[in-house]
């Protein structure tokens, strides 16, 4: 039998990352458990001041419960504001507000995961800093955020900071001279955000329209692979300026680059597409770095790209070091090797085509 000490346990884990990492037990915003046969309702209060965090903790909390849960059991969070006179379940304000001094908002999109779309996003964000742009990088896959394993930023601490209205904004880690914010970064390593369709976009929207980016040339987001709910909802509430398609040059992937143009070119969503980036263009052994070897074969981003009348903005290698650099948290845009050279290049041509 559950008891609501069980419950409180398992909700004890889930930490609230601009509090201090206390847990939302000790925070009060535990309202009301309720055990029924088959079924655990929870209810979270939060003040009536905003809280950025509130779509994060209300995913955190139904996958503790149901992840300790017997099998079967049906789990429902929901949230309630403390003050009487508030209604319950204000839904958040988007407010363009903090993106004013953002000049160009990139999405950078596939079709399918598995190209190496975040590992582009990663090296194109520290090869624009390079160039001299002021630089940020949202991390919008809520299902597998890389960002901070790939800029060695797992252990960076979120800071908060009040804005004209009393929200809460947050302030994004800065190195290699961008500015990174990702949802691995306010989340336990490891953790599953079970989040439906509507609470991940509202998250997301949450994450880049609440946190101060200051002024910035470019603010690429790393959207999540596809073209469902959460890629369209994403495009149509964020002012994106345009899209950078990343691709690989096998078959299947380019398919799914002609749904992702399909997507962006849709008259309802009507957005710009920069140009398509080749990754994994060719293979280039360290011991022989003037041999190519075409594993996926051979210039199928750049037929795509004819084909739609889009730009070929750069054909990325598959080498060892940027691999490396990934795990290690030191992007390979850093360094001055050939593969650090094609993403320079590529830093180039988006540049001076936006």
């Amino acid at each position: 039998m559950i008891r609501k000490s069980d419950v409180l346990g398992w909700l004890s884990e889930v930490k609230h990352p601009g509090q201090g990492d206390k847990s939302i037990v000790s925070l009060g915003l535990v309202q009301d458990i309720d055990i029924s046969e088959g079924q655990i309702k929870v209810v979270l209060a939060f003040s009536k001041k905003p809280d950025p965090l509130k779509q994060y903790l209300t995913g955190a909390a139904r996958a503790a419960v149901y992840r300790h849960a017997p099998g079967g059991v049906e789990v429902e969070v929901s949230t309630v504001v403390k003050e009487p006179a508030a209604s319950t379940n204000k839904p958040f304000e988007f407010n363009l507000e903090q993106l004013r001094n953002v000049a160009h908002i990139v999405g950078i999109a596939s079709g399918k995961g598995g190209v190496g779309k975040s590992t582009v996003a990663v090296n194109l964000a520290v090869a624009l800093a390079r160039l001299g742009l002021k630089v940020g990088l949202v991390d919008a896959d809520v299902y597998g955020p890389s960002i901070p394993t790939m800029t060695d930023t797992e252990d960076a601490v979120i800071e908060m900071t009040p804005g004209d209205d009393e929200t809460n904004f947050f302030i994004p880690v800065e190195k290699y001279g961008v500015k990174w914010l990702s949802i691995g970064h306010i989340s336990d390593p490891g953790q599953a955000l079970i989040w439906r369709g509507p609470m991940a976009s509202t998250a997301l929207k949450q994450l880049i329209l609440q946190t101060a980016w200051g002024v910035l040339d470019v603010l690429l987001v790393d959207m999540p692979p596809g073209t469902g709910d959460i890629q369209i909802s994403l495009i149509s509430d964020i002012p994106m300026s345009g899209a950078v398609l990343v691709t690989t040059p096998q078959e299947v992937a380019l398919s799914d680059v002609l749904r992702g143009a399909n997507m962006f070119r849709n008259p309802q969503v009507n957005k710009p597409i920069y140009g398509i980036v080749e990754n994994m263009s060719w293979f280039t052994p360290a011991e022989h770095p003037e041999e190519k070897y075409y594993l996926f074969g051979r210039d199928g981003g750049a037929t795509m790209a004819k084909h739609l009348g889009i730009p070929l903005l750069g054909q990325i290698p598959l080498v060892q070091s940027i691999r490396e650099g990934a795990d290690a948290g030191q992007p390979a845009a850093l360094g001055s090797r050939p593969d650090s050279a094609a993403f320079m290049d590529l830093a180039r041509k988006l540049a001076e085509t936006i």
